[in-house]
């Protein structure tokens, strides 16, 4: 079956507010020949007159006024299409799928996306919580344009991947307990920890800061929602090994933050595909890349 034309319909809704082929022709820039073609063309579609001619004016027919009601809804339809493409083409508008752990998503993604609803309240930012190692996957798969990882990582064919921040890891502890001004992998083992599971970067980096001086220890509770795990040492739990971002407000009264000994830092990359970046995406990296310092 074939399709009906947008070009043909645009030319019957002309004659119809015009009254005229010529006059629609006029207005549309067609030659009158092409007008009268489009229509018979839509009437051999239809299979029934669309037109007809009343004291010296064309006027639609029943048919033809059925079918020009739905062609201005679809005529307006895809202007309304083409002016939404043309916004998201000039980055005013756009969906923009990011991926990053609850931490960042807790700690510094709200900074970024207060500029960017200040600068561009046109674009759609939509957030999933993922590790590092499935936003690389779904960048891949083109089910996300932005992605903030644990770095570092190992290169990914047609992706971009660029470091971003570095935040040092702080030990959060009950500030009822008798702590040292400064942390040790030796101290802190004999203490009842509050860890990330094994599937994050930090997980790994925290055992083999634990590896230096001795064992692993068996944490009481593994879980990765930042914001629970510092409730937990609030409440006189455990301890913690977490990221604290210079942007970051100081714990609550109940946790004390010390620095380790070693020092023992959070590394953060931005990935994105390689290659010309939609100026959405490009928007919302511009705001990411404003918070490398803070």
């Amino acid at each position: 079956m074939r399709e009906i034309s947008l070009d043909r319909l645009r030319t019957l809704v002309a004659i119809a507010d015009h009254g005229s082929f010529a006059e629609a022709a006029r207005v549309l820039n067609l030659a009158p020949p092409t007008v009268s073609l489009h229509v018979a063309d839509l009437e051999q579609r239809v299979g029934g007159a669309l037109l007809s001619r009343t004291r010296g004016r064309v006027q639609p027919t029943v048919i033809g006024d059925t079918l020009i009601e739905r062609a201005r809804r679809l005529l307006a339809d895809a202007e309304q299409a083409l002016e939404d493409v043309e916004r998201q083409v000039q980055g005013l508008a756009g969906r923009v799928r990011l991926g990053a752990s609850t931490g960042v998503i807790a700690q510094l993604l709200p900074h970024a996306l207060e500029s960017l609803e200040q600068r561009h309240p046109g674009i759609d930012v939509q957030v999933a919580v993922l590790t590092s190692q499935q936003t690389l996957q779904k960048l891949a798969d083109g089910s996300l344009e932005i992605g903030v990882i644990a770095l570092p990582q190992a290169p990914v064919k047609g992706l971009a991947i660029q470091p971003w921040r570095r935040d040092p890891v702080m030990a959060f502890l009950p500030s009822r307990w008798d702590c040292p001004s400064v942390i040790t992998p030796s101290w802190l083992a004999g203490q009842p920890l509050i860890l990330n599971d094994a599937t994050t970067r930090l997980s790994r980096q925290v055992a083999e800061w634990f590896a230096g001086e001795g064992p692993q220890p068996l944490p009481r509770i593994q879980l990765n929602y930042n914001d629970a795990i510092k409730s937990l040492v609030g409440a006189g739990y455990g301890a913690t090994l977490l990221p604290h971002e210079a942007s970051t407000p100081a714990p609550e009264s109940r946790i004390a933050m010390r620095p380790l000994q070693p020092a023992l830092w959070r590394e953060l990359g931005i990935a994105h595909r390689a290659g010309n970046v939609e100026r959405a995406t490009r928007h919302v990296l511009e705001v990411l890349e404003e918070l490398e310092a803070l």
